[in-house]
C-alpha cells in the first residue's frame, strides 16, 4: 500500500513543487495564509476553480507556472506557509502533553457525509459540516482519529431558483482527478475492497483526504468491474429510495470496516457517527464469529470498543427498513452466520414497529451513546426510556456532549487578527480557556466596529452578486438585474437566516404578520432587512414550498430589497451569511433541534444570537448575550407558534432594533453585546472542546475498555457475556419480599439550634436466588421538590444481615418528612465493574413501599 505523502499528479518546478502537497492536504482550508497564497497564483482561475486548489494548479498554463516558480514576493510567501504547515504536522499536540501514554489508542469515526471545504461537496447540512468540524479539531489536537465515508460521484446538488421562486436541484459529475482526494494505491494498482450484496459482488475502491495530521477514507463504487446499478450507489448523497439508503449504508458500515482491514488498521474505537454508519458492527461481529467467539461474546467485544451519537430527536428522523428488507440485502451476511440469523436481526428489531431501526442496531452494539446538546442529551432519554426497561429517563444511559464548530474554519480573518493582536498568544492553541477570552473587553470598539462593517459589506456585495446571477439566468430585463445594485443597506440592521429548509426549523415563521413586519422593514429612520437562504432536499416538497413562499414575499414591491433569498447555500456563503449578518435568527419547533451549530459560527463574528431556547442556545443563552424567542415550551405546535411570532416581534420593536439604533458614531451597547457573546460562547462552543471531551469522556474510557475485554483470549469479554447471560436467565429469582420503616426520633437533649431534620431509616428484605446480593445494588428512590421541579435521589442500601439462604437484609436512611409524602420505592438493579454505565443490563426490580 502506497503511504506516501499524497500530491496533485501534475509536475511543479523544484522551487514550489510542495504546493501540490499543499493543494491535496485540507488543511489549506481552514488556513487563511495558504487560501490567500492560493488566490494570489491567479484570483479569476481561483475563483472560477471554486476555490479548489487541486483544478487551480491543473488550470494554471506553464507560463504562469513558472512565472510563479521565478516570482520572489510569491516565493516568500509560499516559503512562509510551508513553514507554517511544517510547524503544524510536526508540532507537539494536546493528546500528546495529556495522553501520550496511551499510544495505542486508535478512533475510526463513521460518517456518511463530511464537509470540509467547498471544493469536496460531499455534504448537505448540519452533520456533515459537523463531522468536518469534528476531523479538523482532531487534527489540531493530535488525536489519532481516522474518518471513514463515502465518495459520492455527483455530490449533494447544486440548487438554483427560477423566476417563480421554485427550487431547481442540479447535479453535477465530479472528476476526482481535480478535487482534493488521491487514490490509495496498492503495489501502484488502485486499492479496492468488495462486499457481498444479494446476487453479487460490489467492488469498492478507497480514496484518501488528508485533513491535516489526519486521513478521511472514501468509498467508490463507480468501478469497472460493478454494473451500472452498482456504480450508482455512491453517486448521490441522500439520493434514490429506500433500497439505495439501506445499500449505501451497507456500503459505509460493512465496506468501511473491510477498507480499514485493507488498510492495516485495526482502531480500538469505532465512533458511529448517527445510525447510517450502524452496519459497521454486523461485520465487526462477523470477524469475531470467524475467530471462534460465541455469539453472545463476540456481541460484547463489539460494544466494548463502539461509541453511538445520535443527531436526531425526532422519531421519524431516525432510519428503519422492513425486516424482509433487511434480510434481502444482508442475506449474504445473514447465510453466512446463518446460526445466529435471528439473533442479528433482533440487534436491530423495534419491538413497537416491528421495523428495522439503525438507532436500535447503534444502541444495542454501543457501550457509550450521546445526544449533542443537553437539552437533546434529555430529549434522547425521554425518547429511548422503553428501550432501556423500568428506569427514571434521567437514568437512561444516553449522555450528552453539546457541539461546536472548528474557529479557525469559520472566524473570519480579520477577527482572528484582532484576537491575535488583544488575547494571550496561545488564544488559538487554548481556545477553551474562558479566562484568556475575557480580555475582548479591551478591544476598542472602534476595532470591532470596522472589522463587522468590513464584513457586512462584503455579505452585501456578495449577495448582490447571488440575486443579479439568478436573474440573468432566470432570462430578466437588465433593468431588473440592475436594480439589485441598491438592494441591501449597508447601514441597517441586517438579519440573517439560512439552514436546511426543512418544515420544522420554520423559515417563514417571521413571515406570520406580514403588516407588523412591513412597518419594522420601511421604518425610514430604523430599517431592518432579512437574507435567506438554505436548500431542501428534492423530496421534501413541503420544505420547497417555503423556498417559494420567501421568494414571492422577497418580490413584493414593500419587500423589494430588504427580503432576499440567495440561491445555492454552501460552506462559502455560509461563511459570508455568519460573519456578516448583525443578527443570526434561528426559530425551530422546541425541542426538534438536536444541537444545531450555525448561531454558534456567528457568534465567534461577533454576530448575535436571537433564537428559540432549543439546542445549544438552551444553555449557551445568559440574558445578555443574544436574546431568547419566548415560548412556554408547549408541544402543542399550534400554541409554540402564536407564542413564538408574537415574541419575535415583540423582542424585535422593543429590544434588538432600539438597541442597534442607539447610537452616535458608534452603537457601543451593541458593541458590549458582542463581546460579551464572543466571551462567553467562543470557548465552549468549539470543536475543540466537543473534541475534547469526547476523548475524555469516551474515547480513552473506550479504548482502555476494549483492551481490557480483549486481553487474555477475550477473557473479560467472556466473563462479561456469561455474566449478563446468567442475570437474564436468573433474575426472574429476584424479590423484594418485604419493606419496613420507621422514624428516627429526635433527642429532647440535642438544643434545637444542633438538630437535624428527622429522618426515616428503611429496610429491606430482598430474595435473590442463585444470584449472588454482590452482583447487584439495592437502592431507595424518592423525589425531591426542588422548585419548579422534582428531582430524583437515589440512596444506595447496606447489607443489614442474611436472614436465610438466598434472602438479604438492608437498610437505609432517608429524610423524614418529603414534600410528596412517605412515599419511596426500593429497586434493585444488576452491577459490575465492567459495566460502561449503570444500566448496561436493562433489568430492575422495583416496588412502592406500603404504609
Amino acid at each position: 500500500m502506497q503511504n506516501a505523502i499524497p500530491k496533485v499528479a501534475r509536475p511543479l518546478p523544484p522551487a514550489i513543487e510542495r504546493l501540490s502537497e499543499l493543494a491535496i492536504n485540507l488543511w489549506f482550508s481552514w488556513n487563511h495564509d495558504a487560501l490567500q497564497l492560493f488566490a494570489q497564483m491567479d484570483p479569476a482561475k481561483w475563483v472560477q476553480a471554486g476555490y479548489n486548489p487541486v483544478r487551480l494548479l491543473y488550470d494554471l498554463d506553464e507560463a504562469q507556472i513558472d512565472a510563479l516558480s521565478g516570482n520572489a514576493e510569491f516565493l516568500s510567501r509560499y516559503r512562509q506557509v510551508i513553514g507554517k504547515f511544517d510547524a503544524y504536522m510536526n508540532g507537539p499536540t494536546w493528546f500528546q502533553q495529556k495522553h501520550g501514554d496511551r499510544g495505542y489508542v486508535q478512533i475510526a469515526y463513521f460518517s456518511a457525509e463530511f464537509g470540509f471545504h467547498e471544493s469536496l461537496p460531499i455534504y448537505s447540512g448540519g452533520l456533515g459540516i459537523l463531522a468536518g468540524d469534528h476531523t479538523k479539531s482532531a487534527s489540531d489536537l493530535g488525536i489519532p482519529l481516522v474518518g471513514m465515508g463515502l465518495l459520492y460521484k455527483k455530490g449533494y446538488f447544486t440548487q438554483k431558483i427560477d423566476a417563480s421562486g421554485g427550487q431547481i436541484s442540479e447535479l453535477y459529475t465530479y472528476d476526482f482527478g481535480k478535487l482534493p482526494i488521491s487514490p490509495v494505491l496498492q503495489d501502484g494498482r488502485p486499492l479496492t475492497v468488495t462486499i457481498d450484496m444479494p446476487g453479487r459482488t460490489v467492488t469498492l475502491q478507497i480514496w484518501r483526504v488528508q485533513v491535516g495530521r489526519n486521513a478521511v477514507y472514501l468509498l467508490d463504487a463507480d468501478h469497472e468491474a460493478n454494473s451500472q446499478a452498482d456504480k450508482e450507489l455512491t453517486a448521490q448523497l441522500y439520493g434514490g429510495n429506500q433500497d439505495t439508503r439501506i445499500a449505501q449504508e451497507i456500503v459505509l458500515g460493512i465496506g468501511g470496516v473491510k477498507a480499514l482491514r485493507a488498510l492495516g488498521i485495526y482502531p480500538n474505537v469505532y465512533h458511529i457517527n448517527e445510525g447510517h454508519a450502524a452496519f459497521l458492527t454486523l461485520e465487526r461481529l462477523k470477524e469475531l464469529l470467524h475467530l471462534g467467539l460465541p455469539f453472545h461474546v463476540a456481541v460484547e467485544t463489539v460494544r466494548s470498543a463502539t461509541v453511538f451519537t445520535t443527531h436526531t430527536p425526532v422519531p421519524a428522523g431516525h432510519d428503519t427498513f422492513s425486516i424482509g428488507m433487511v434480510e434481502h440485502y444482508l442475506g449474504p451476511l445473514l447465510s453466512e452466520l446463518s446460526r445466529h440469523k435471528q439473533s442479528i436481526v433482533a440487534l436491530g428489531l423495534d419491538h413497537h414497529t416491528g421495523q428495522f431501526n439503525m438507532t436500535h442496531l447503534a444502541m444495542n452494539t454501543a457501550g457509550l451513546r450521546n445526544g449533542v446538546s443537553k437539552l437533546h442529551g434529555q430529549v434522547s432519554r425521554e425518547m429511548f426510556k422503553d428501550f432501556h426497561g423500568h428506569i427514571d429517563a434521567s437514568e437512561v444511559p444516553i449522555g450528552s456532549i453539546t457541539n461546536g464548530v472548528h474557529l479557525d474554519t469559520w472566524t473570519a480573518p480579520q477577527w482572528q487578527e484582532l484576537f491575535t493582536r488583544f488575547l494571550p498568544g496561545t488564544w488559538r492553541e487554548d481556545q477553551v480557556n474562558k479566562h484568556q477570552w475575557q480580555q475582548v473587553e479591551v478591544i476598542p470598539d472602534e476595532s470591532i466596529w470596522t472589522v463587522h462593517q468590513q464584513l457586512k459589506e462584503d455579505l452585501i456585495r456578495y449577495a448582490r452578486r447571488n440575486i443579479m446571477e439568478q436573474r440573468r439566468r432566470n432570462g430578466e430585463s437588465q433593468e431588473r438585474i440592475d436594480e439589485v445594485r441598491q438592494y441591501l443597506n449597508p447601514k441597517a440592521l441586517t438579519i440573517g437566516f439560512a439552514r436546511r429548509f426543512a418544515t420544522y426549523k420554520r423559515a417563514n415563521l417571521i413571515f406570520n404578520d406580514l403588516y407588523r413586519l412591513k412597518k419594522l422593514i420601511n421604518d425610514p429612520d430604523r430599517p431592518v432587512q432579512f437574507i435567506f437562504a438554505g436548500k431542501a432536499h428534492p423530496a421534501d416538497y413541503p420544505g420547497q414550498e417555503l423556498i417559494r413562499e420567501i421568494y414571492r414575499i422577497s418580490q413584493l414591491k414593500e419587500f423589494a430589497g430588504k427580503v432576499v433569498m440567495l440561491e445555492n447555500y454552501d460552506m462559502n456563503m455560509a461563511r459570508y451569511l455568519v460573519q456578516g449578518v448583525d443578527v443570526w435568527l434561528n426559530n425551530p419547533r422546541r425541542p426538534l433541534e438536536a444541537s444545531g451549530t450555525s448561531g454558534q459560527k456567528a457568534a465567534m463574528n461577533g454576530v448575535l444570537n436571537f433564537s428559540v431556547l432549543d439546542g445549544w442556545w438552551e444553555e449557551g443563552y445568559n440574558g445578555s448575550n443574544g436574546w431568547a424567542i419566548g415560548s412556554t415550551g408547549t408541544a402543542d405546535w399550534a400554541v409554540q407558534e402564536k407564542e413564538n411570532t408574537q415574541s419575535i416581534y415583540h423582542i424585535l420593536q422593543n429590544e434588538i432594533i432600539p438597541l442597534y439604533y442607539n447610537q452616535g458614531e458608534l452603537p457601543h451597547q451593541w458593541i458590549s453585546r458582542m463581546k460579551r457573546s464572543i466571551q462567553t460562547l467562543s470557548p465552549v462552543y468549539n470543536t475543540h472542546r466537543m473534541v475534547q471531551d469526547y476523548t475524555e469522556q469516551t474515547y480513552v474510557p473506550t479504548a482502555d475498555r476494549a483492551r481490557l475485554f480483549v486481553a487474555n483470549h477475550y477473557d473479560v469479554a467472556t466473563k462479561v457475556a456469561d455474566y449478563k447471560q446468567f442475570i437474564r436467565s436468573n433474575w426472574y429469582h429476584v424479590k423484594i419480599i418485604g419493606i419496613d420503616d420507621r422514624s428516627a426520633k429526635l433527642s429532647s437533649e440535642v438544643p434545637l439550634s444542633e438538630m437535624k431534620p428527622s429522618t426515616k431509616e428503611v429496610s429491606a428484605q430482598v430474595h435473590f436466588g442463585p444470584i449472588w446480593p454482590q452482583d447487584t445494588a439495592v437502592e431507595v428512590i424518592y423525589y425531591e421538590d426542588i422548585g419548579d421541579t422534582w428531582e430524583q435521589r437515589i440512596i444506595t442500601m447496606e447489607p443489614s444481615g442474611e436472614l436465610t439462604e438466598g434472602i438479604q437484609s438492608y437498610k437505609a436512611t432517608i429524610p423524614g418528612h418529603l414534600v410528596h409524602g412517605p412515599h419511596f420505592s426500593i429497586r434493585v438493579r444488576p452491577v459490575s465493574p465492567n459495566f460502561a454505565h449503570s444500566f448496561e443490563l436493562s433489568l430492575v426490580t422495583s416496588t412502592l413501599s406500603w404504609q
